[in-house]
């Protein structure tokens, strides 16, 4: 296996920001925890032990290695360009892939075919292998069905062998999943789900927008639309620097809470609101893990909400304590990269116990503005129009009280905005399916607390 150089090893901090005061009898205690990894770089050479940098070294595996899977069902030839930008969407993303980086492309239909490099491995990556890959591509021509699962399992056989800690995909589809059933596709993400990340990207209006974002969900990735195939390049570049930018791989968010506490649930609320409630796992008596995927430099927040037994005025405890661990990979003990403490001050106060910590009050709202997008939406499709008005109308207002500028934007395509402040807004007759596909898509993307 290889193993992780400390010196080298982004350095993680949390910082806990919560209000710990509870009024007598309270017992809901909410916290925002920001965990930041800075100082990794690119090169690689963390995730390598120490010496050169693999990337200097011709023919060296370096610590990633990536599967791209392509869509070349039948339904990629309409219009005939979309499958010429898929082509050259993969070839921008090989042309950014690091020297030494393992990386094999696979072509998707209702079966999964090893494009390149062919051999049942991984290629890695140099000018001459680049080359390779791009010749390999022009082949690559649309016909057959879509059974995205066969890919997945196919990327993950690709990527065990390589043994390297940064494992990871990139899947583009432009339609449904029609050709294997939804529990099929739920197998191989289960399967998946801790062996590797993965981005996933759906192209043109075709695609179901849970599907898509189900698969990033549940492998700790991105999901986008391209509505556009002519933008698929840049986002598959993007895609891709962001794949090279990671250093440290299975970074787990580890929960320990003192006899009597209840977690009441555990989600990232930003760059993106994803649930992790139902993915713990147990290490320890009061302890669990839950998957955080791969860190470059980068910061996300966390909202962490448990519930403390009752207690005294003037009594105080340690409600949770947040680590941030590293598992060995030979099986040893973890590494712990930083931790936070939460806690819980009971006091007779009003004036402490009613305020609400200003990163709690603003992600509690970035959650609630996702989730009512989706509500509204869903009432759209069916039929829905006061239902639909009402959510979406509370969509707008809590956009815009966050300072979510994005999410309005998009918004404003899907309702006509009388009143931001009070919600009050009027469906439009007509929608463009790329602008609902976007709203949809896109509605976990959250902004931090404006300073």
């Amino acid at each position: 296996m290889a193993n992780f150089s400390k010196s080298n090893v982004p350095q993680f901090s949390v910082d806990v920001y919560q209000n710990e005061y509870l009024p007598e009898g309270g017992r809901e205690v909410n916290a925002i925890v920001t965990v930041t990894s800075t100082g990794g770089g690119t090169s690689g050479a963390s995730l390598t032990g120490a010496g050169a940098s693999p990337s200097s070294i011709p023919g060296q595996v370096s610590g990633a290695a990536v599967v791209i899977m392509v869509d070349c069902s039948g339904s990629m030839d309409y219009p005939p360009t979309k499958m010429r930008n898929a082509r050259d969407a993969t070839a921008a993303a090989i042309s950014t892939l690091r020297d030494g980086t393992a990386f094999a492309i696979i072509g998707g239909t209702h079966i999964a075919k090893e494009v390149y490099p062919g051999n049942g491995g991984l290629a890695i990556a140099g000018d001459a292998t680049r080359g390779h890959a791009k010749d390999a591509l022009r082949k690559l021509s649309a016909g057959g069905g879509t059974a995205i699962g066969t890919w997945l399992r196919l990327a993950d056989r690709l990527l065990a062998s390589a043994d390297v800690p940064i494992r990871h995909g990139i899947l583009l589809t432009d339609g449904r999943n029609e050709h294997e059933s939804p529990e099929d596709l739920r197998a191989a993400l289960d399967a998946a789900a801790g062996r590797f990340t993965c981005d996933a990207r759906g192209v043109g209006t075709d695609w179901e927008v849970k599907e898509v974002t189900g698969i990033a969900s549940a492998l700790l990735g991105t999901a986008d639309i391209v509505a556009d195939p002519s933008h698929l390049a840049a986002d598959f570049t993007q895609m891709m620097e962001n794949a090279m930018g990671k250093e440290v791989a299975d970074v787990a968010l580890r929960l320990w809470t003192p006899v009597g506490v209840e977690i009441r649930f555990v989600k990232q609320v930003a760059p993106t609101v994803e649930e992790l409630t139902l993915r713990r796992t147990e290490v320890g008596p009061r302890a669990g893990d839950y998957p955080t995927g791969s860190w470059g430099d980068e910061s996300r927040d966390y909202h962490v909400c448990v519930a403390v037994p009752e207690a005294g005025i003037g009594q105080e405890m340690l409600a949770a304590r947040v680590s941030l661990v590293l598992p060995d990979p030979l099986g040893g003990t973890p590494q712990t990269l930083s931790q936070g403490l939460v806690r819980a001050v009971w006091t007779d106060d009003m004036a402490a116990s009613t305020s609400i910590n200003p990163q709690v009050a603003h992600y509690t709202g970035q959650a609630e503005l996702a989730q009512v997008i989706q509500q509204g939406l869903d009432a759209r499709k069916s039929g829905d129009a006061d239902g639909a008005t009402a959510k979406l109308g509370r969509a707008v207002q809590l956009a815009a009280a966050s300072g979510n500028a994005d999410t309005a934007k998009l918004l404003s395509k899907v309702v006509d905005v009388v009143d931001e402040a009070t919600g009050t807004v009027r469906l439009k007759a007509k929608v463009a399916e790329a602008d609902e596909m976007t709203l949809e898509t896109r509605s976990t993307k959250t902004v931090r607390v404006k300073k």
